[in-house]
């Protein structure tokens, strides 16, 4: 029986496993169970690395005992969970069952597309959230703050069952890589295009990278080092060849690329869970063609921090920094030191993140339409007021 706890030569150290999960499988050793990372989801079956004396070995288990129609409960690339390899069912090659998912540190979730407001969760127990965003295409700005805003709110403070909380505080750490950089010929205008995701992603680091060239992988690997890190962003963003790049092999497959723009559609379906090198586990993801606002008002007020630092300087604690008399958002915006544009792409994600949460809290539905109608009666105030100051 190998030792639970964190050593130099514990099998599972490669991928993540330390003392806090050890203590969390603590209650199972002993009864014929092991660990394991769940490397990879497909079809209620589940790809887990497990310890093999000094080793380890990939094994194909089971989910049928934890299964749920919970889509944020759903065993998902990333968890740790207790493998019993002696239970199995035989037939399939199914080697092993996963009898139950330990504790998540960490979860990126995003909305689903469905009309019933449910969450997925796309990675687990992650400590670094790459979006990687194409610089063969025209950037994006407030797609960029829709990824950040998750990414700086997914996180689970204990266990599948708990609720979100602040990723940075989990430990997670979101990160901005703009790949394909070899098709910026000018440095200057490279120079120029991370400067203005920068501006849009205060305090988050920003990297320019090339997979062709290897430039930027080097800091890139230093940053990853260690740690759990998830691959997010659209089809073509150059995931999946970024990871390649930064395993030193082809493991992921990649269309090849067309030559008049550089993109390539990666044929990556699933989430796969990949050991690098140099140490830490990568994430890799398929494209994403849309993300939407999961509970994401912490991440709001962390991605949109110089908007949230101006409206405590306005007159008034409820302004709407739309008419109000002393809104220092808008005399911001009016100096010229807010852009107009980010403004509206803060107010489209927090109206859209409102309707989501409000889809499932009564209580927070009144206050909207309460909010709404105060607005209304305000804005007719200011124009009645306007009026009367012109006659």
């Amino acid at each position: 029986m190998f030792d639970l706890h964190l050593s130099a030569a514990h099998p599972l150290t490669a991928y993540g496993w330390d003392d806090g999960f050890a203590e969390s499988f603590h209650p199972f050793a002993g009864q014929g169970l092991v660990p394991g990372r769940i490397v990879r989801v497909d079809r209620g079956r589940v790809d887990v690395v497990v310890p093999d004396g000094d080793g380890i070995r990939t094994v194909l288990a089971d989910t049928a005992l934890v299964a749920t129609s919970d889509p944020m409960r759903v065993p998902c690339t990333g968890d740790w969970a207790v493998i019993d390899l002696e239970n199995g069912r035989g037939g399939d090659h199914i080697d092993g069952v996963v009898r139950v998912l330990l504790p998540r540190r960490t979860a990126f979730v995003r909305s689903t597309s469905s009309k019933r407001s449910e969450g997925q969760v796309l990675a687990t127990n992650i400590d670094n959230i790459v979006i990687c965003v194409s610089l063969a295409d025209q950037l994006d700005l407030g797609r960029i703050e829709r990824f950040l805003a998750l990414a700086q709110s997914s996180a689970t403070g204990g266990g599948p069952l708990h609720k979100s909380a602040l990723a940075s505080e989990s430990g997670a750490q979101p990160l901005v890589v703009l790949t394909k950089a070899d098709l910026v010929g000018d440095p200057a205008g490279l120079a120029y295009l991370v400067a203005d995701v920068a501006a849009a992603a205060p305090g988050v680091q920003v990297l320019a990278v090339s997979s062709a060239t290897g430039e930027g992988l080097e800091v890139l690997s230093a940053v990853l080092a260690g740690g759990t890190s998830v691959l997010l962003g659209r089809s073509g963003a150059g995931k999946s060849t970024l990871a390649n790049a930064l395993l030193g092999e082809s493991v992921q497959d990649v269309e090849a690329t067309r030559d008049r723009d550089g993109k390539g559609r990666h044929t990556t379906t699933t989430r796969d869970l990949l050991a690098l090198p140099w140490g830490g586990v990568l994430i890799d993801t398929p494209g994403l063609r849309g993300v939407g606002m999961w509970d994401a008002e912490a991440g709001l007020a962390r991605t949109f921090s110089d908007i949230e630092a101006l409206a405590g300087e306005c007159r008034f604690h409820d302004c709407a920094h739309e008419v109000e008399p002393g809104c220092a958002v808008q005399e911001a915006v009016e100096d010229g030191e807010l852009a107009v544009r980010r403004l509206e792409s803060y107010r489209k994600l927090l109206r859209e993140n409102q309707r989501i949460v409000a889809k499932t809290d009564v209580r927070l539905r009144a206050e909207i339409r309460r909010d709404w109608k105060q607005k209304q009666a305000l804005g007719r105030h200011m124009m009645e007021r306007k009026r009367g100051s012109r006659s």
